[in-house]
């Protein structure tokens, strides 16, 4: 039997963390391609994109391949030092109107094109991006977002953050910051926080003690009530100081917070990054297909939790397995959804990017405090957080 009493953590970073900067310059670059391609006549479904972001003082450098129309390096880093400018950065060390961009894209290879092409490779149908493997996890810790509870609140005391520095009410904040929330767990059930790390870049001249008053009530408001008590050990900025920050203090790149990006640690990841890539790559569209299967079987009421995955080949379009993992009392209701989750969803990425609608320019949102546990937006954002399968998978079962 699982251990019901311990204590897990999970950490975010903000939208100024240089990895995250590279992330939202990456996602940029697939928005705008979407965007021009489209608008120029091209079909949606034949866009791609796999861009690369190396950020570092007063630097980018900007790789990968891409396939598309009257898309010009001046657009893209016109949308780059947007990017940055709304993040926050105009910094001796790293400012949008200052960096030297550097574009390297080039055109995506003919060979991984035909394997994915509908009608070009050794299959009809349109296949995979690339092999690989990706899992997608749910859990009632947090009703409303149906993820673990570590993750959840690291993310949101950081989003907290970054609107009261936004908005100006805490002028004395910069864009870089990282938390770190540790929870207690009894009977299987988070119940408070055991420990709170956050660090955080601030303008010259305040001290650890300036920081503390100043995000102490911003992170009691995000946490649930009674989860901070007398135990709770509290870490603010315990370097000391944190005035340099952003790619000016470290070099950031695509794709390399990519626990962050999902369950925090609680639930396994493939392996495969997200941002910078178009949704023919299924480390990404499968990814969020496997959440939204996970997600509206938590919130059929089925099972308290479920992870599961699925694997690609290149070229191929369906899946070379479907893996669904629940607690040891629900093996049957695990295999019987192996079953019926490909009858309800195609699991083929022509199938994951029309039942998602992902052939939209939604990817630069994504790119700072977690893919999962949003809110589906109007316009088809976070369109893999909608529960709209519920009723399907309980009539199925």
């Amino acid at each position: 039997m699982a251990r019901q009493t311990y204590y897990f953590t999970s950490e975010s970073v903000s939208e100024g963390h240089p990895d995250k900067v590279s992330d939202r310059i990456s996602d940029e670059i697939v928005d705008l391609y979407f965007r021009k391609s489209v608008a120029a006549g091209m079909s949606p479904w034949d866009v791609r994109v796999a861009a690369e972001t190396l950020t570092t003082t007063n630097k980018v450098i900007i790789a990968g391949e891409t396939r598309g129309k009257d898309v010009t390096n001046d657009e893209i880093e016109a949308v780059a030092r947007a990017a940055i400018k709304d993040i926050g950065y105009e910094q001796e060390g790293f400012h949008h109107a200052k960096a030297n961009v550097d574009i390297l894209l080039h055109a995506q290879s003919v060979d991984i094109a035909a394997g994915v092409d509908a009608g070009t490779g050794l299959h009809i149908e349109e296949g995979a991006g690339d092999q690989g493997i990706m899992f997608g996890y749910a859990s009632n810790e947090v009703e409303t977002a149906l993820m673990p509870a570590p993750i959840y609140y690291s993310h949101k005391i950081l989003e907290r953050l970054a609107e009261v520095r936004h908005s100006g009410k805490e002028a004395g904040l910069e864009p870089d910051a990282k938390s770190q929330v540790s929870v207690k767990y009894e009977n299987g059930k988070p119940v408070g926080a055991s420990a709170i790390v956050l660090s955080t870049q601030h303008k010259d001249g305040l001290s650890s003690a300036d920081i503390s008053d100043i995000v102490m009530p911003y992170i009691r408001e995000t946490l649930p009530e009674g989860w901070i008590t007398n135990e709770t050990t509290f870490h603010i900025n315990p370097t000391g100081k944190f005035v340099i920050g952003g790619p000016d203090g470290d070099a950031g790149l695509t794709g390399r917070k990519i626990i962050v990006d999902t369950y925090g640690g609680m639930a396994p990841h493939g392996g495969g990054a997200f941002s910078g890539k178009d949704p023919t790559k299924v480390d990404r569209s499968a990814a969020y297909a496997s959440r939204y299967l996970a997600k509206n079987i938590v919130a059929s009421g089925l099972v308290d939790w479920t992870n599961i995955q699925l694997s690609y080949a290149i070229g191929v379009a369906e899946p070379t397995s479907v893996y669904v993992e629940l607690d040891e009392k629900h093996a049957a209701l695990a295999v019987r959804l192996e079953e019926i989750l490909p009858k309800l969803m195609s699991l083929t990425p022509r199938g994951i990017r029309t039942h998602l609608n992902l052939n939209q320019p939604i990817y630069a949102r994504t790119a700072a405090y977690g893919h999962f546990g949003r809110t589906p937006d109007a316009d088809g954002g976070f369109s893999w957080e909608k529960t709209d399968l519920v009723e399907a998978i309980k009539a199925a079962v």
